[in-house]
């Protein structure tokens, strides 16, 4: 028997490295799983490795800060399985040009890293919580950032679109308080994924001196907190977040 056996999930940014082990951690534990992820051929990746492990999953390719990409994987899961158990907001990132102090940026930098990084949790998390309500189950999993907590100088689209989704997760998280419905995020500092290893070797040096444990995070570390606030044992806690910086933020 596995956690989350017969539970629908969908996991945003599927097609990343948090977000696929995130989908294998939930989906070797019994989930069936709709990956979502912007990119066409990352989301087949994706999904050809989650069935070849024997995963029951779909995929719906889309802009997370459209709605419709929301309004489609909400609907995909519900014609597949009948039902959303659990939803991870994890699709998002630093744009291309989100570094700079802010006198240096052009005017749509923060358009740009919100409809990634806040939207999307607000579209999928607009679109899955009736649904989860129907059946007064659920559990809504958001990734932000310890740039959310703190504040990275020369981020301040980051810094403010993940501080944005750690009040969404507070402010959802005491609406449903009195539901069979928990909402949570978690706070990463650096995890060596894909965009950080593309880092100058200053900048990742600048994040990592902050980093108690003097090391950077792991995918599977992320998906193991994923996975626990996604279960069914976390059900005293919500509106919460989560430390996952090596003890750089503790509060």
């Amino acid at each position: 028997m596995g956690r989350f056996d017969g539970q629908a999930a969908i996991i945003t940014g599927a097609g990343g490295e948090i977000g696929f082990a995130a989908a294998c951690r939930l989906g070797n534990e019994g989930a069936l799983i709709t990956v979502v992820d912007l990119h066409q051929e990352r989301g087949e990746t994706a999904l050809a490795r989650l069935c070849e492990s024997g995963v029951d999953a779909r995929l719906i390719v889309g802009d997370v800060g459209d709605p419709a990409t929301a309004e489609a994987a909400v609907k995909a899961t519900l014609d597949a399985w009948g039902r959303v158990d659990v939803l991870i907001n994890n699709a998002g990132g630093g744009g291309a040009y989100d570094y700079g102090n802010i006198w240096e940026l052009p005017v749509d930098a923060m358009d740009t890293s919100f409809r990634s990084n806040f939207m999307g949790a607000f579209h999928f998390t607009r679109a899955a919580a009736p649904h989860m309500m129907e059946r007064n189950y659920g559990r809504i999993v958001n990734t932000a950032s310890i740039a959310g907590k703190e504040g990275n100088p020369q981020r301040v689209p980051y810094s403010a679109s993940k501080a944005a989704v750690i009040g969404l997760t507070k402010s959802v998280g005491k609406e449903l308080a009195l539901t069979g419905i928990r909402v949570n995020c978690i706070t990463p500092a650096v995890v060596m994924t894909r965009p950080n290893r593309g880092l100058e070797q200053r900048e990742l040096s600048y994040m990592i001196e902050k980093i108690p444990m003097g090391r950077t995070g792991t995918v599977d570390e992320m998906a193991s907190m994923i996975a626990w606030l996604s279960s069914k044992e976390c059900s005293f806690t919500t509106g919460a977040v989560f430390d996952a910086s090596g003890g750089r933020a503790t509060y």
